[in-house]
């Protein structure tokens, strides 16, 4: 155990666009959508341990490398954000696909992440992400489901 000033940093860069919902939610709201608690459970869990966990475990041996993933991944999740505001902040800003990938705005902290563990060469922040991945992917999935059922909708 340790501080981490890395990690927290990458805790809040992941977090700080999240706070817009805040303010600016989505138009129209969230309508209201079945995720199974197991599954919740699950993502709050990886959600807070992603927060957290970085930030509390000293880094390993950083590889630099992993750097580079890290901040595309973070580019394009901060470019979606600007996306969302940017076309009146709708609920397929935040759910729909991105040309083949679906839920990119789920997809892209998890990425960043396990990236992060591989840079800082932390498995606790590689084990926070699994989890984030395992709650938060199919979570996300089918609150896009609801949003735009069979539209498959592509940005």
């Amino acid at each position: 155990m340790g501080f981490s000033g890395y990690g927290l940093a990458v805790g809040l860069a992941v977090l700080a666009p999240s706070l817009l919902l805040i303010r600016l939610p989505p138009c129209p709201p969230l309508p209201a959508v079945h995720v199974p608690v197991a599954l919740t459970w699950l993502e709050r869990a990886g959600q807070a341990a992603c927060l957290v966990v970085p930030a509390i475990t000293a880094p390993g041996t950083v590889a630099a490398g992993w750097l580079i993933p890290l901040a595309i991944a973070l580019a394009a999740y901060y470019a979606l954000w600007v996306r969302y505001l940017l076309t009146g902040r709708p609920l397929t800003a935040l759910y729909g696909s991105l040309w083949t990938v679906p839920v990119p705005m789920a997809i892209l902290p998890v990425i960043v992440f396990f990236s992060a563990a591989g840079w800082l060469g932390n498995p606790w922040i590689a084990a926070s992400s699994a989890a984030l991945a395992a709650g938060h992917i199919p979570a996300a999935l089918i609150v896009a489901r609801a949003v735009a059922p069979g539209r498959g909708e592509t940005v």
